[in-house]
């Protein structure tokens, strides 16, 4: 994992993006994959462990070897599915990387070098992926290097903290050839929007490289995306999807993540519907009703709600709103257009509508919600923790659950024990996936314990406020 890798941008990128590819040959591909699927590299796992893993009766739970393939004694643990997918579709990965170089000049990107002039940047990342995983496996691969080079292009400005960003690249920060108006006019943009808009337009990046390489090769599905990035001080968590973070800090939660779904992204996706209706294919309503409007009420008053309503009202039914919603359903089983329960991450191009030629694409953003949280505001302690994990864990386990069951094992454990969040994470996935009983998999209360695929990174924060 920390093997000192050096190449200039053009023949990184050129080599890796030439192949981007992965995961299984789903769906009668005949197109090659360029990564083969397997877990995440840091586990260290032989062909022979890899296929044991996917065990889907046995479930057996992954965990690193190592505590220190991992920065800051992270710790990670993951399981298989209960036999929705054949394979685990949850991809991991992890890096330390230094930027070496300024833009347009070819960069270098090396991982875990301690002393460099470079910028730097700790990055963890989880991907959920759904029907395939090859989507997950080429953003396992790629997302951080498309991250490196959005930061090339202003890490010389956020090397130098007493600057602030120049509207214009190549204009000095504080020029004086302007008038007093036109300063008093321009809008003082701060070094952490500049890292916030570089991994925006990674995200951006990373999903229109899977929509071009597709035409060459097999990328299955598409996947949610997690990603923790530690640069300056601060923590830079973007979410895409239906994973989540917490930060557990003296036993307290933070949310640092808000999942997209179909219910808590309803009012864009209808405003998408209302504004572009051919997208809607004659067969969908971007109105959202409590249950099936049914012929027979046609002429009737019912309540419905559309993008610009948090409430509802009563309309007459006409013809249109027989066609079926665009969001259907609620919770878990809430649906785009009667297919994904997912609203933002990377892939799914060739998603279509069943049995249609109605594509779902449109209604998917691939853009994250990032969240910052300064590390240098607080004094942590060596329980205090970031939690990421895909909705495999938080589908049955809510954010106190998960705070309470972190705090309770690490409080029982040495502090200088570097094993210890790995540990604390195995534990944490055991909770979720529960024991399997006569009536299936359950955990504590004899609830129905995860049958989905569930991956967590538990990182301590203690280690952050020792980082330059």
């Amino acid at each position: 994992m920390f093997t000192r890798v050096k190449s200039a941008v053009a023949s990184l990128m050129g080599g890796i993006m030439a192949g981007a590819s992965g995961g299984e040959n789903a769906g009668g591909s005949d197109l090659p994959p360029k990564f083969p699927y397997t877990r995440p590299e840091f586990l260290g796992l032989s062909p022979d462990e890899v296929e044991c893993s996917a065990d889907h009766v046995v479930r057996p739970i992954l965990i690193l070897k190592e505590s220190d393939r991992l920065p800051w004694a992270t710790g990670y643990a993951e399981v298989i599915n209960a036999g929705k997918s054949t394979l685990n579709e949850d991809q991991a990965c992890c890096h330390n990387t230094v930027m070496q170089g300024s833009f347009p000049h070819p960069v270098c990107i090396c991982d875990y070098i301690q002393e460099s002039e470079g910028l730097m940047f700790h990055y963890w990342a989880l991907f959920d992926g759904h029907a395939g995983s090859g989507a997950a496996v080429v953003a396992s691969k790629l997302l951080q290097h498309h991250i490196a080079l959005q930061l090339q292009e202003v890490q010389e400005i956020l090397l130098n903290s007493s600057i602030l960003p120049p509207t214009c690249q190549g204009e000095e920060p504080n020029n004086h050839h302007a008038g007093v108006s036109q300063r008093a006019l321009t809008r003082k943009v701060h070094h952490e929007s500049l890292v916030i808009g570089a991994i925006e337009n990674a995200f951006k990046d990373m999903d229109l490289r899977i929509e071009k390489e597709k035409a060459t090769y097999n990328i299955s599905g598409g996947c949610t995306a997690l990603s923790v990035m530690f640069l300056l001080g601060k923590l830079y968590v973007a979410n895409a999807g239906d994973s989540r973070a917490i930060i557990v800090r003296k036993g307290e939660v933070i949310p640092m993540s808000t999942e997209f779904t179909p219910e808590s992204e309803r009012q864009r996706l209808q405003f998408l519907g209302y504004m572009q209706p051919h997208l809607l294919g004659n067969e969908f309503t971007h109105l959202e009703f409590p249950r099936r409007v049914q012929r027979k009420e046609v002429g009737k008053r019912v309540l419905y709600r559309d993008h610009t309503m948090n409430g509802w009202a009563y309309k007459t039914v006409d013809e249109d709103d027989l066609k079926f919603p665009l969001i259907y359903g609620e919770g878990k089983k809430a649906r785009v257009m009667a297919t994904i329960g997912v609203t933002r991450g990377l892939g799914d191009h060739d998603l279509k509508v069943h049995d249609s030629n109605i594509y779902i694409k449109p209604f998917l953003s691939c853009c994250p919600e990032v969240k910052v949280y300064n590390l240098t505001e607080f004094e942590h302690g060596t329980d205090d923790v970031l939690v990421m994990g895909t909705d495999g864990l938080w589908d049955v386990l809510s954010n106190q659950e998960v705070a309470e069951a972190v705090t309770c094992f690490l409080g029982n454990c040495d502090p200088d024990d570097q094993r210890r969040y790995t540990m604390a994470a195995q534990d944490l996935v055991m909770k979720a996936r529960g024991e399997l009983k006569e009536r299936g998999w359950r955990i504590v209360n004899e609830r129905l314990g995860s049958g989905d695929d569930i991956s967590v990174y538990i990182i301590p924060l203690f280690y952050g406020n020792q980082q330059p």
